[in-house]
């Protein structure tokens, strides 16, 4: 996971156990996905792709400010989908009704390089995942699990592939990423300019910024296992604010191929290097 978006293992093993099964037919996409993209790319300035980041690190808070960040913590609420359930209708007919979407509180911490933790609370239970940068854990006693149990290859291979606590492209070089230009596109009516990462492992994602504002408009998700097959994820980055100096998107909302409901994150309250004890990053507490 990282502190520009929610995209890294924390949540998404979270929001799976929690979320609808995936559907067998394509989902049916919410107005602001259904107008991500245009047959036609969009006119924009003719800029490199290091010049396309250079003006997303500057919009995002600038270099030094990323730099100085050691460890953030965050804390909102997480959507877990809407319900179905079926009724008797007036006239005794037997019909279908959709229970609102829960919102569910959770408190997220990142340290660098790699460390997070999440704590989800969920029917009067807090659920904890915890990440030190090389083995990951999991506690879920809403589905019965109560001890510590370690994160699958799946797993480990996810969260080792997150781009650490400023995101993809603030000093992607140090990183091993190579960014290239990938042209323009339209997401949710913005002219975007869209970039391809290839990290040092040989994964690529791609990232889409905003021709005006050069903020993160979109971006690749790590592909979800689901029903054993891997479906593309992408995360839409929204209600940007600064927060100590730095640019942070408040609304994040995650789409997964052929699941029909969307996963909402918004963020309600941001702390910039809080003091975390290496500990919080285990099992130990």
């Amino acid at each position: 996971m990282t502190a520009s978006r929610i995209t890294f293992v924390g949540l998404v093993l979270m929001a799976t156990a929690v979320n609808a099964a995936p559907t067998s037919k394509p989902a049916t996409k919410p107005p602001a996905v259904a107008t991500a993209t245009a047959a036609r790319a969009p006119a924009l300035p003719a800029l490199t792709a290091a010049q396309i980041v250079e003006r997303n690190v500057n919009a995002r808070g600038g270099l030094a400010a990323w730099k100085a960040v050691q460890a953030m913590s965050w804390s909102g609420k997480m959507g877990a989908g809407g319900t179905t359930y079926m009724t008797v209708s007036p006239k005794g007919q037997l019909q279908q009704k959709e229970r609102a979407e829960m919102q569910l509180p959770y408190r997220l911490e990142f340290k660098r390089p790699l460390q997070s933790r999440l704590e989800l609370d969920f029917h009067g239970q807090t659920a904890v995942q915890v990440y030190d940068g090389v083995k990951g854990w999991k506690r879920r006693p809403y589905l019965g699990r109560d001890e510590w149990q370690p994160y699958s290859a799946d797993e480990l291979q996810q969260a080792a592939a997150e781009p650490g606590i400023d995101g993809y492209l603030i000093d992607y070089a140090s990183k091993g990423t190579k960014v290239e230009s990938a042209g323009t596109d339209m997401v949710e009516g913005h002219p975007a300019y869209k970039l391809k990462m290839t990290r040092k492992d040989g994964q690529v994602r791609q990232v889409w910024v905003d021709g005006q504002s050069f903020l993160d408009l979109k971006v690749d998700g790590a592909p979800r296992r689901l029903d054993g097959k891997l479906h593309a994820v992408t995360v839409f980055l929204r209600d940007y604010r600064s927060e100590h100096g730095l640019m942070i998107p408040h609304l994040q909302e995650t789409v997964v191929q052929g699941v029909a409901k969307t996963e909402k994150v918004t963020i309600e309250s941001v702390t910039v290097n809080p003091q975390l004890d290496d500990a919080r990053f285990t099992n130990a507490k």
